[in-house]
């Protein structure tokens, strides 16, 4: 008699007596969820993206991090060897790449304009003059070459075009310096890939990123901050005389170095991003968690790969930029029918074409060997 009366139970628990309540049931499954069951739900999304997180990112502020937790293995040629097999893939496809170098001098030269050359002429007059009226003629050509070519990098002479330069030039030399970054990675990648592409198709397939590129743009002007106030700070120093005396200049020039030193360790991973964001479908913000996973546990090794491009560009520029100042009044004097021509601004405006152009390249290939060394079998 027990086991019947169970088995009653079991079979009314299981087994609607009529149609209504089947609606009835129906019904509440299509429900939507209460506000409680909303905020758990969320909870829960929150904390598995937390632990995500901290599975990827093994560093704690205020704990020691062991070198096990740490350390990742990052197999890359040499500093030179990578700097020539960079050469090598632009040199495999040179005609591409001096057409990207063309492209970019003549946006360049429409948007911003060439350097002054009267202001060039101008400024080496009175080095010349100070040379011989303060210095007493200690300057030599080579110092006077290298504060020339240190005025034409920091926009010494063209600081008037730069002052009556409006907005629409501003987001025009932006934009130019966005594309020429964008097609270079779009035609690298297709190089890469055993494509044979086309300038064209690079110059129209590349833009497409062009929005996410330059939100993750504004995130490395912004992680340039912390070198603003050193800037500032600098000039304040300079003018209140706080960096005479010998304490006061230990500590700022220590603080100076915490905030440059913030700066690069930010901009490590975003300078990967501007790469990873190119990608088809990403997002800027998926596209920084993404380089921030790739280079945790080796950015030194990526930072001082970056920063050796740096150094490569810089040195190149003096080997090729102070020699070309030394000799351009020689040149129109030996050759009277080019005196009009501006042989210093024509160069600096190739030169910034060449180092855009390689500094592109340069990220792009550091960043597919780090891929390459990820998905490197063990």
């Amino acid at each position: 008699m027990p086991a019947a009366k169970k088995t009653e139970t079991v079979k009314r628990k299981t087994t609607p007596k009529n149609k209504k309540e089947k609606v009835v049931t129906e019904t509440k499954k299509i429900q939507p969820r209460s506000a409680g069951s909303t905020f758990k739900t969320t909870f829960a999304k929150l904390k598995f993206r937390t632990q995500d997180f901290l599975a990827r990112r093994p560093h704690r502020s205020f704990r020691r991090t062991r070198r096990r937790d740490y350390v990742r293995p990052l197999k890359m040629p040499g500093y030179f060897s990578f700097t020539y097999y960079v050469l090598k893939t632009l040199g495999s496809q040179k005609k591409l790449f001096i057409g990207i170098v063309i492209i970019y001098g003549i946006l360049s030269a429409l948007f911003v304009g060439l350097a002054s050359q009267q202001t060039y002429l101008q400024l080496s007059s009175s080095l010349e003059t100070d040379n011989k009226e303060l210095l007493s003629g200690s300057l030599d050509g080579l110092t006077k070459a290298g504060l020339l070519l240190a005025a034409s990098v920091t926009g010494g002479l063209n600081s008037a075009q730069a002052t009556n330069m409006g907005i629409q030039q501003i987001v025009l030399t932006i934009l130019a310096l966005l594309f020429t970054w964008l097609t270079t990675v779009w035609l690298l990648r297709a190089i890469l890939a055993g494509q044979k592409p086309r300038l064209r198709d690079g110059v129209y397939s590349s833009g497409s990123p062009i929005i996410p590129t330059f939100l993750v743009s504004l995130v490395t002007v912004l992680q340039l901050l912390p070198v603003a106030v050193v800037v500032i700070a600098l000039a304040a120093a300079l003018n209140t005389g706080l960096l005479e005396g010998g304490v006061e200049s230990m500590v700022f020039w220590a603080f100076a170095l915490l905030l440059i030193a913030l700066s690069l360790y930010w901009m490590t991973s975003t300078f990967m991003a501007l790469v990873v964001v190119t990608l088809p479908g990403m997002y800027p913000v998926k596209a920084l968690r993404i380089a921030g996973d790739l280079v945790i546990g080796r950015r030194i090794r990526i930072l001082l790969r970056l920063l050796w491009g740096v150094i490569f560009v810089g040195s190149v520029w003096m080997v090729v930029m102070i020699p070309i100042i030394l000799l351009d009044g020689w040149i129109k004097t030996v050759v009277p029918a080019i005196s009009w021509m501006p042989i210093v601004p024509l160069s600096l405006l190739i030169m910034s074409s060449l180092s855009v152009v390689w500094m592109a390249s340069y990220v792009y290939l550091l960043y597919r060997k780090v891929v390459d060394d990820d998905a490197a079998p063990a």
